[in-house]
């Protein structure tokens, strides 16, 4: 009984969990979207780009694709923040006096998940069967619109529950930036929580950011399996008319 005391006073000091929420919800949780939405876009515009190099007629193009996406998807995620948040960090305030670390975290999380999301595309792209961009071709579209508006339509469409879940991983990284300092109105879930887990010497506040990041990464992991069963089956088919009343019909026999 007394290890679950322990365990209790430790984790679950509702009186440190509640002093901590408010703060989550008007500071952290809108910083942390901040950080994995500008991230995801940005990284979805460039591993689009990536994609297409990656499957470029252009030798070199996919060469500069695939170090690239090597040498990212190879670097620990807190290397990649820290070499980019501390190195550019200077340069960056030099040019624009700004001390705000966000620039430089947004980008260190775009060039990393702009790697996996460049992958992710060019797999979906080179799933869509060579058929569909020989009958384009042969209705006379070029080869750049033909890909952009058949072949790579069809190919992100099969990858959307891959995207979904970047995202989801996107919103787990951002707890790193915590690295490069973050001044008080900056800060996001995982700082909060850490900052009240010192000061308190309880590590309660660590279970209500965890809650915070369960509360939004859940909710998108069962929206990802819905879309993958989704695609897969296709739209349930609606009955016509005459089939919907001969059902009825039977109903009414029975």
């Amino acid at each position: 009984m007394d290890i679950l005391k322990l365990l209790s006073e430790t984790f679950f000091d509702w009186n440190a969990i509640w002093a901590v929420v408010p703060k989550m919800f008007a500071v952290g949780l809108p910083n942390t979207l901040v950080l994995a939405i500008s991230s995801g876009v940005i990284g979805t515009v460039l591993g689009m780009l990536l994609a297409l190099m990656g499957i470029s007629r252009n030798a070199a193009a996919r060469w500069v694709a695939r170090i690239y996406t090597d040498v990212f998807r190879g670097l620990p995620p807190i290397l990649t923040i820290l070499a980019i948040g501390l190195g550019f960090g200077p340069i960056y305030r030099q040019l624009t006096g700004s001390t705000s670390p966000y620039p430089m975290a947004i980008a260190a999380l775009s060039l990393m998940s702009a790697a996996y999301i460049g992958e992710i595309f060019r797999s979906g792209i080179q799933s869509v069967d060579k058929g569909q961009l020989e009958a384009t071709r042969a209705l006379g579209f070029g080869y750049g619109p033909a890909m952009r508006l058949v072949v790579v339509p069809q190919g992100v469409r099969r990858v959307l529950p891959a995207l979904v879940n970047q995202f989801i991983a996107l919103i787990k990284e951002s707890s790193l930036v915590f690295m490069l300092g973050l001044i008080a109105s900056e800060r996001e879930i995982f700082q909060i929580g850490k900052d009240a887990a010192s000061n308190s010497g309880n590590l309660s506040p660590y279970v209500a950011a965890a809650v915070f990041y369960l509360a939004m990464t859940v909710p998108l992991t069962h929206f990802v399996n819905w879309i993958d069963r989704r695609l897969r089956s296709g739209r349930p088919e609606k009955k016509q008319p005459d089939e919907a009343a001969a059902v009825v019909g039977k109903g009414a026999q029975a």
